[in-house]
């Protein structure tokens, strides 16, 4: 039992040491595949543009007090008397606002008409001594303000508003919401760091003018419908309470007109940043060597099974 144990035993360092001998062996391959896969490793890493990523910290907007706590309570004696109130939602933008920034509505009604398609879709780099976008010429002709690219059904000459919604939020668009403190942290990644910044600007101001627009519109309907309701009732009590409410709507059209920070407030805004943000070439050329070595050291051992297994067979 002892000698089988032990020669198990030598076996298996004979078998490690065999792999060495054959690694050792072959460390000229396995030098040539890492040398050549380095290189390449760092002509990829070079080839790829600088991105630059502006990011804005924000924080919800508290809602105001509207009219939903009034109106739930005089609803009651509003349809005795006969009297319709308008039902509003209650509670605040935000979460719907998070839902909208991600929408291909917002995005094509909002954001497409305010920046260049180009400039989202054609751009190969950012010269930084001149502060100018290199555009791919085999997609649009800069000096005719027109497309050129090849394109195969769905797509269009033109890129359609959901083509370029899903270049926008797989290559640019970042957005995350941290559930413990409620901040939102929105980011824009572009091979131009003042692109970068003017788009991070343009999304929170749009979304903001978005919803106050929308409860502007809603609020002055409201005080449309009261003010008809007002006349229609003979019920003093109906009255007090429709006065209340106009008072209530008045007060929120006010708020609305002097708030641009409607739903999001900054807490740090975008910046036009100096450090691009990736790619990490280090990191690519690290990797890149690291897979070279590892397929030399494969081939090396494939080669020496196979060469084996031959002369086995002869």
């Amino acid at each position: 039992m002892q000698d089988t144990n032990y020669n198990n035993s030598y076996d298996g360092e004979f078998d490690f040491y065999q792999l060495f001998q054959v690694i050792a062996h072959g460390k000229r391959i396995i030098i040539s595949f890492t040398i050549i896969a380095a290189v390449l490793a760092v002509i990829y890493s070079l080839s790829l543009p600088n991105i630059y990523q502006s990011k804005a910290l924000l924080v919800p907007v508290e809602p105001q007090e509207g009219v939903s706590s009034a109106l739930e309570s005089y609803s009651g004696l509003a349809s005795l008397a006969g009297v319709s109130l308008p039902s509003q939602n209650s509670g605040s933008n935000s979460k719907r606002a998070l839902e909208k920034l991600i929408s291909l509505s917002f995005f094509e009604n909002n954001i497409l008409p305010s920046i260049s398609l180009h400039e989202l879709m054609a751009v190969k780099s950012w010269d930084v001594n001149l502060n100018k976008l290199v555009i791919d010429d085999d997609l649009y002709d800069e000096k005719n303000n027109s497309w050129v690219r090849d394109f195969s059904y769905p797509q269009k000459l033109i890129p359609s508003a959901q083509e370029s919604y899903e270049v926008f939020q797989k290559k640019h668009f970042i957005i995350d919401e941290d559930k413990k403190t409620g901040f939102i942290s929105l980011s824009i990644k572009h091979q131009s760091p003042y692109i970068a910044h003017k788009w991070a600007e343009l999304i929170i101001n749009q979304i903001n003018a978005f919803y106050r627009k929308k409860d502007k519109d809603e609020a002055e309907k409201a005080v449309i419908f009261l003010n008809s309701e007002m006349i229609k009732t003979n019920f003093t009590e109906i009255k007090q309470a429709i006065a209340t409410l106009l008072q209530k709507e008045t007060q929120k059209l006010t708020l609305i007109a002097v708030n641009e920070s409607y739903v999001f407030e900054y807490i740090d805004p975008p910046s036009v940043m100096e450090k691009k943000s990736e790619p990490r070439r280090a990191f690519i050329c690290i990797l890149g060597t690291i897979f070279g070595l590892m397929l030399g050291i494969i081939t090396v051992i494939t080669n020496n099974y196979i060469f084996q297994e031959k002369n086995k067979l002869t």
